[in-house]
């Protein structure tokens, strides 16, 4: 069975964990202050901007973030000994980043998603502190993946959109009527943590020798056109081609890691054009989408207004960009969340692009070195699920506001406006450092 790496029995030593932990302490503490230097200079730099001079109003938000990754911190060194010291620093960038961004773009806004953010970093502790937590997860595999479907079969009862038009992928939580959830968020998570409980047992199973017969044959695809059919359901239930597209990418890496067999590369790879197509051809959302990307120019003034309007924002940012507070990003309509990228490309330049680049980059190495050290097989596929599910949403929406690639109508995790996405993005930060500190624990690997 292929592996991120072959799994060591052997335990880490407390000499060498002590030392760990302390100069991983210290590397974490200078992250999070540059960290904090650059939120606190943005902030800074819209205010003067925005007022020509320094107004409480742009500073309580990101004085709200620094104290929450403080907590989060103080808590982090006192009770997870050996967790990874660059995945909060990551996070708390790019949330920090996205909060100075939400005061540019849209800042009535900004309070709610100051308290989504509060909730999410108790969310980050508890995924990352309750080390029985992922046992629980790998155990009630079916039960969690159950729920999330009825939460998710519940919006086509109880749906609603927040802006008043368009898909109702929202629940309105009953004991607050301004709070919205959208269930496709946590389903991305209970998704990936049903594979990895399934792939962590099974994955001998699903691997196919050379020369098997039809049967096998038959056997060795069921898996592959199962998870096909479900997210063409989806794709046909919600027209949510980027929810579709990210379950498709996690399952099919995942089954790659499990079996080593590039086969199922390529046949995912043409399971989904072929999904596309049938996408393409059936709904007019799935069609504007691929016909914008192709060519917008011709409906510059309509339907393809969005995505040029990102395209004139990227180019105006040159290098350096326009500054914060001095482009017009807003000309994009729900630039806050779908056009996120797009506005730090014109405010921050191609230099605050790269920037988001590497640090969804260094996520993602972070992630699948995390992977690569796990000593069970089901911390080890939960974390590659995981890096794969940043890593893809971060590149499908990149990459398409750039037009490299059709829209797919995602989120970009920890900056864009959402509180669904915020908080599950940070359960599976949390869930990351759970994980890298139960690596340094040492123990007996699990078989399989």
């Amino acid at each position: 069975m292929s592996r991120l790496q072959s799994h060591n029995s052997a335990s880490v030593g407390p000499t060498r964990l002590l030392e760990t932990t302390v100069n991983g302490g210290k590397a974490e503490i200078a992250l999070l202050l540059i960290s904090a230097g650059f939120v606190f200079a943005s902030a800074a730099a819209l205010s003067l901007a925005l007022e020509g001079t320094l107004q409480w109003r742009h500073f309580y938000a990101p004085g709200a973030w620094a104290l929450l990754f403080a907590t989060c911190y103080i808590v982090l060194a006192r009770g997870l000994a050996g967790h990874d010291p660059v995945i909060l620093p990551l996070v708390a960038l790019l949330t920090g980043w996205g909060l100075v961004l939400l005061d540019r773009l849209a800042p009535n806004f900004l309070p709610r998603q100051v308290a989504w953010l509060g909730i999410s970093c108790g969310a980050l502790l508890l995924a990352s502190m309750l080390r029985p937590a992922l046992g629980f997860l790998q155990r009630y595999r079916y039960t969690w993946l159950t729920v999330g479907l009825l939460l998710l079969a519940s919006t086509l009862l109880f749906g609603v959109n927040p802006s008043g038009f368009g898909a109702t992928l929202w629940l309105k939580a009953p004991i607050a009527g301004r709070i919205y959830f959208q269930p496709s968020e946590l389903l991305k998570l209970l998704l990936v943590v049903f594979l990895a409980s399934y792939f962590a047992e099974r994955g001998r199973i699903i691997s196919m020798p050379a020369g098997s017969s039809a049967k096998r044959w038959i056997a060795y695809l069921a898996p592959l056109a199962v998870m096909w059919g479900f997210c063409m359901i989806l794709l046909v239930w919600q027209q949510d081609l980027g929810a579709a597209t990210l379950f498709f990418a996690v399952f099919v890496v995942l089954i790659y890691l499990a079996t080593g067999d590039r086969r199922y590369i390529v046949g995912g790879l043409l399971l989904l054009l072929v999904a596309a197509v049938i996408g393409y051809i059936a709904y007019d959302v799935v069609a504007l989408r691929v016909d914008t990307w192709i060519d917008p120019w011709p409906e510059a003034d309509s339907r393809g207004f969005q995505i040029v309007q990102s395209l004139y924002a990227v180019a105006a940012g040159g290098v350096f960009g326009q500054g914060i507070g001095t482009g017009f990003p807003t000309y994009i309509p729900v630039v806050h969340s779908d056009f996120a990228f797009a506005a730090i490309a014109e405010e921050w330049g191609f230099i605050g692009a790269i920037g988001i680049v590497a640090g969804f980059t260094a996520l993602a190495y972070r992630g699948l070195l995390i992977a690569g050290k796990a000593k069970e097989s089901f911390h080890l596929y939960l974390a590659a699920g995981i890096t794969v599910l940043f890593s893809a949403q971060a590149l499908l929406i990149m990459a398409g506001v750039t037009k490299l690639l059709p829209l797919t109508g995602v989120t970009l995790p920890f900056v864009s406006y959402g509180g669904s996405s915020l908080l599950l993005s940070c359960v599976m930060a949390g869930l990351l450092l759970n994980i890298s500190a139960d690596n340094k624990r040492g123990g007996r690997p699990q078989a399989g």
